[in-house]
């Protein structure tokens, strides 16, 4: 498998093909967080934050909706995605 780019608009892009959410957004906070545990020196693609509804949240537990962001992203987790706050609107 070749890498996947780590950038907000490539999770942007899984998460609304994977949950076709009603409200996304993705902030990558990677230049938050240099020096910590995970960062890659570029301030790009480490760590990132995302808020989203979707309607395969309904009826669902606080972490399975949180499984379903994780289980979305999981290429990108394997290739260096290192943090992910999630929001569940």
């Amino acid at each position: 498998m070749s890498a996947l780019p780590i950038t907000a608009a490539a999770l942007e892009a899984r998460l609304r093909e994977v949950l076709s959410p009603t409200q996304l957004e993705v902030i990558d906070e990677s230049h938050q967080h240099a020096g910590h545990a995970g960062a890659n020196g570029t301030g790009f693609g480490t760590h990132f934050r995302v808020r989203v509804a979707s309607p395969l949240f309904d009826g669902k537990p606080r972490v399975a909706r949180h499984r379903l962001v994780y289980d979305s992203l999981q290429d990108f987790i394997d290739q260096g995605l290192h943090a992910l706050a999630i929001e569940v609107l």
